[in-house]
């Protein structure tokens, strides 16, 4: 009776927005609690909201709690900005659907959506959570890397149907490589079929950008705006989420309105916020410092993609060096993903006995599908053994000392889909106040794209080098040397690179230093 009562005074159940939260099984939960400056914390937010400049490296505000209640947004611009959004979004999708815009060879069937990161990793959680072919207006394909692999198996998929196929392009600035060089590969592909690529493009880019001003110069179909105040891994809010939502025939709205009614929620200052019971939950088992990572698993197929999306979201900006104060924390939250119950034949044996360096997130959907189930067993349906498998693996953890907390909704559908999505956001936002952080900028993100910039540099002087001396090879020691190169491993890595390519040839040597390199005429 005691774990009972227990359990009740940690089992919060916000039947308003089809939620719960089970922190009972968190240690020192109460005690974090205790001590948190929900003070500041909502202080903290409440600047947020109003407009402050959050991410000061490129100095603009962070407003994407504004993309489902422009009512709070700042400035009337940005409210009718919002607004405006959503009625040329409505207006599109139905001359789409209806076939008032169409493809060369008639109406679009098909939707092509090229993003990376947030650009891609929201439309298509949404894509699969919601989707449901009865009423799928069209189907979805993504392209979300620079692999060529990749891109090949998607343009096979979609070979002879080009015509009919709408191309989403979605990059702020134009400039992301992986994006660019799908919309190359793309527009290279519709060229190829006889097509022209503009009668079937549409940009989701930032006023007079780079992509902005090429949609505009070779007349596609449409450009609509993208803010630099919604960052990538909260703009599924934005139009970058709708439109896809909305060209696949899913109530966007409701969407909207899920994460709305659960903000609402979270501006309670004490244990009725949901959002602030995740992020003390998260403070607790990680001791604030990042100790344990959180392995998230959903038993529902139709969020298998949350996780992955949790991951960008989280750790995008939880991962930082310094804290406010510009003192070294190497702050983070290591996000894990699989899903229920598929996966637990490869890691609850870990989970339960190996290192115990985690926590673990369950999420729980208490509505199995859409109409009754068949019984599998007298009284038993196939819903009931997975909801046994989730019950029963949060048993064996708890027994063995290992932390979890639950997310429970009613089932999965625009509104409660809106409403976790939303309440991750708030919880990222609280935990970055307790942590002393800044959640809204990414300075290692940046990093990474300037040193690839560089290595691309790089194998440009290395091709230039051997185009000069066609009938000449060199050791990779030797092209450094010419390029003015000190990284010879990075030289050797692109050289094998372009070689496996056949872009240039090799001829082995006894060890990698007696490799030679020669141009392929």
């Amino acid at each position: 009776m005691e774990r009972w009562k227990y359990f009740c005074d940690h089992y919060f159940n916000f039947k308003a927005v089809g939620l719960g939260i089970d922190v009972s099984k968190i240690d020192d939960f109460d005690g974090v609690f205790a001590k948190i400056d929900r003070k500041a914390i909502f202080k903290e937010m409440a600047t947020l909201e109003s407009g402050a400049i959050a991410n000061s490296d490129e100095n603009r505000m962070v407003g994407h709690y504004w993309l489902r209640n422009p009512a709070i947004a700042p400035s009337d611009d940005l409210k009718r900005a919002i607004t405006d959004v959503w009625s040329n979004l409505d207006r599109f999708v139905y001359a789409v659907h209806s076939g008032d815009i169409c493809g060369q060879s008639g109406k679009f069937k098909n939707v092509l959506c090229i993003g990376i990161g947030g650009s891609a990793l929201g439309p298509q959680l949404a894509c699969k959570a919601l989707s449901q072919k009865p009423r799928n207006k069209m189907a979805l394909a993504f392209l979300d890397n620079t692999d060529p692999d990749g891109i090949d198996y998607i343009l096979g998929k979609l070979n002879g149907k080009l015509d009919e196929t709408l191309v989403i392009v979605t990059s702020k600035s134009g400039g992301t490589p992986e994006t660019r060089n799908g919309m190359l590969e793309v527009a290279n592909a519709y060229g190829q079929a006889g097509l022209v690529f503009s009668r079937h493009a549409i940009a989701i880019t930032c006023e007079d950008s780079q992509l902005d001003r090429q949609a505009k110069k070779e007349g596609w179909l449409k450009r609509f705006p993208m803010w630099d105040w919604v960052g990538g891994r909260t703009s599924i809010a934005s139009v970058v989420g709708l439109l896809p939502m909305a060209l696949q025939g899913i109530d966007y709205k409701k969407f909207l309105n899920g994460m709305r009614d659960v903000d609402s929620l979270t501006r309670v200052h004490e244990k009725t916020n949901p959002a602030l019971l995740l992020a003390t939950a998260w403070y607790a088992a990680t001791k604030g410092k990042g100790e344990k990572a959180m392995v998230v698993l959903p038993y529902k197929d139709r969020l298998a993609l949350f996780s992955k999306f949790l991951q960008q979201l989280i750790m995008e900006s939880l991962g930082k060096k310094l804290d406010r104060d510009g003192k070294v924390v190497e702050q983070g939250l290591t996000v894990y993903g699989n899903k229920g119950s598929t996966d637990q034949h490869a890691y609850v044996q870990q989970l339960r006995d190996g290192p115990n360096n985690f926590f673990v997130t369950f999420i729980e959907v208490l509505e199995d599908r859409d109409g009754q189930s068949m019984d599998i067993e007298e009284d038993i349906t196939a819903g009931d053994y997975l909801e046994g498998f989730l019950l029963g693996t949060r048993q064996a953890l708890y027994e063995n000392h290992r932390e979890s907390l639950a997310i429970t909704i009613d089932r999965v559908d625009e509104h409660h889909l809106g409403v976790l999505i939303g309440l991750y956001e708030r919880a990222v936002s609280f935990y970055a106040s307790m942590v002393n952080i800044n959640a809204y900028h990414q300075p290692g993100v940046e990093a990474g794209k300037k040193a690839a910039n560089t290595i691309l540099k790089l194998q440009k002087s290395i091709l230039q080098h051997l185009r000069n001396n066609p009938k000449q090879s060199f050791s990779a020691e030797a092209i450094a040397k010419a390029t003015e190169s000190g990284d010879v491993e990075t030289v050797f890595k692109l050289l094998e690179h372009l070689e496996g390519n056949r872009r240039i040839q090799c001829t082995r040597g006894s060890n990698l230093q007696q490799n030679s390199y020669q141009y392929l005429i």
